[in-house]
């Protein structure tokens, strides 16, 4: 059965740091398009960052230059290196995959930054 399961939220200070991890079980890890989600609420969810199996990435503009997504096939594992965090960065993140035509979800973590 697949799962994505994300880890790493809290409450933060603004101007800190937080890193969130994502574990998946599904196969093909490798070569799945990974990515992190985050609704605020009362908002949509927005995509925040991507990176290919090929381990290219892709930003939101608000993000850009702060956040870092990264993986590692070895640990089945996509992380998100969130930097310089905002109160407007508060949100529940939700880690994605689509992998060979499918779509998964996780259960989300919420990160709340305090001005």
């Amino acid at each position: 059965q697949v799962q994505l399961v994300e880890s790493g939220g809290g409450l933060v200070q603004a101007g800190g740091s937080l890193r969130l991890s994502c574990a998946a079980s599904i196969t093909r890890f490798s070569i799945a398009d990974m990515r992190w989600y985050r609704q605020a609420p009362g908002k949509q969810r927005d995509l925040v960052a991507t990176i290919a199996g090929s381990g290219s990435t892709n930003y939101a503009d608000d993000v850009k230059g702060r956040f870092t997504i990264s993986r590692d096939n070895a640990k089945n594992t996509v992380y998100l290196q969130m930097n310089s965090l905002k109160p407007e960065d508060t949100a529940v993140y939700y880690c994605n995959a689509g992998v060979l035509g499918m779509d998964f979800w996780g259960k989300g973590t919420l990160v709340t930054v305090s001005s």
